[in-house]
């Protein structure tokens, strides 16, 4: 299915409802962990953010904020249950790496957790290598890092 693609920021209305039940989904699937990953996921300071617009709805989104100078980092990245497994998230990553590359970074970085079976497949369907987990991931072992050079 071929959503229509908006970029915005993290003031959006829409990404701030998607951001709340992605958030109910990892509570529950981190568990006790969660409150170690929520710390990093505030979206207060993301400007580049993308939404995925079926029938007027928004069924997805993905961020990227910089990580340095010449890497990115891929920020939460949601599809909503009713809208998965039709190709939206892989629309909305590579709206983000276009807009990442434009913006001059020469990779993108992402975090994600070992639970996340979908969001990993995803990743390295879309071409992310795993690597060693980034600041401030380091020894967690239930973290899994990955990058993509753009």
């Amino acid at each position: 299915m071929q959503p229509t693609l908006h970029r915005t920021n993290s003031e959006n209305a829409d990404f701030i409802e998607l951001v709340k039940l992605l958030d109910a989904g990892l509570a529950i699937l981190d568990g006790d962990e969660h409150p170690f990953f929520a710390q990093f996921n505030k979206i207060d300071k993301i400007n580049e953010v993308v939404l995925a617009y079926v029938d007027g709805k928004a069924v997805g989104c993905g961020a990227i904020k910089a990580y340095s100078s010449s890497i990115a980092e891929v920020k939460r990245m949601f599809v909503r249950t009713e809208a998965r497994g039709q190709g939206i998230a892989i629309h909305i990553l590579v709206e983000l790496e276009n807009w990442a590359r434009a913006l001059g970074y020469e990779k993108c970085i992402l975090e994600t957790g070992i639970k996340q079976v979908e969001a990993i497949c995803l990743y390295e369907k879309c071409g992310y290598l795993r690597i060693p987990n980034y600041i401030p991931y380091v020894e967690v072992e239930t973290s899994r890092c990955f990058e993509k050079m753009l």
